[in-house]
């Protein structure tokens, strides 16, 4: 952990190029995983410094929600930190223990559940192709219905990138995990799109997807749909597999 007199380093350096920044991203890692007192000191040496600073947001696993209240939830909401980015990758309870996630989907309702009522503001990341060949129908159903109980702001859509030393990377070479089609992963976000009941910014445009797309639900429900059906029936499997392949890096 970043001790605390490095972080007020930081927020110096930051007052003195931004001194009215009104939203800051706390980066390393997932620092929701402190505790709440270790929260709440840190978000009150925020404003120490930057006074007029709103929103403090950061990177958060539902592991990291299970220790804190509700009421101290809400305190922290107070206080400026709202804008969680939560990286659940799946809502289904076979691909969350493939990817060995440490939670199910009951604890994603729970955890977020408790978020909701506390106001504070989340975003998920779901990744296609995480549940291997054949399974992305299963994976997309599950996690939409649990979406769809829930509030999330946006959901970031990646896709399965297996890299060399990475655990899926050495399942796949002993045959243990077998990836899914490049189709099959646009035919998952199409089940997603089409499933999510909710109100929801979707995002699927980052370098992992073969084609990005986003989408404001349910209105372009239709539109996104079609776009990545014009994909599957006009492009070959073999060039989707090839831009996959020759993926360096996701950054």
């Amino acid at each position: 952990m970043s001790p605390i007199e490095e972080f007020e380093e930081d927020l110096a350096e930051i007052k003195s190029y931004q001194p009215y920044a009104r939203r800051i991203f706390w980066t390393g890692a997932n620092p929701f995983a402190m505790s709440y007192d270790n929260l709440k000191h840190r978000a009150l040496t925020v404003r120490d410094y930057l006074i007029k600073c709103r929103t403090m947001a950061m990177f958060a696993s539902i592991r990291d929600i299970k220790d804190k209240e509700v009421w101290q939830l809400r305190k922290l909401r107070a206080m400026g930190i709202n804008g969680l980015s939560i990286g659940v990758e799946s809502g289904d309870d076979e691909t969350l223990a493939l990817a060995g996630k440490g939670y199910t989907s009951a604890d994603i309702l729970e955890q977020c559940g408790k978020l909701d009522e506390a106001g504070i503001e989340y975003y998920f990341v779901y990744m296609t192709g995480l549940a291997g060949k054949d399974g992305g129908y299963r994976n997309a159903m599950n996690s939409a219905e649990i979406f769809s109980q829930l509030n999330p702001y946006f959901v970031s859509v990646d896709s399965l990138t297996l890299f060399p030393d990475t655990e899926l990377y050495k399942m796949a070479q002993q045959g243990l995990f077998i990836p899914a089609g490049e189709k099959e992963r646009i035919r998952e976000l199409q089940i997603l799109v089409n499933n999510l009941n909710i109100r929801t910014h979707l995002l699927a445009d980052t370098v992992s997807n073969f084609v990005p797309v986003t989408a404001y639900l349910p209105y372009d429900r239709e539109k996104v749909t079609n776009e990545l059906q014009f994909v599957i029936d006009h492009t070959e499997e073999s060039k989707m597999q090839e831009y996959r392949k020759n993926l360096k890096s996701l950054g």
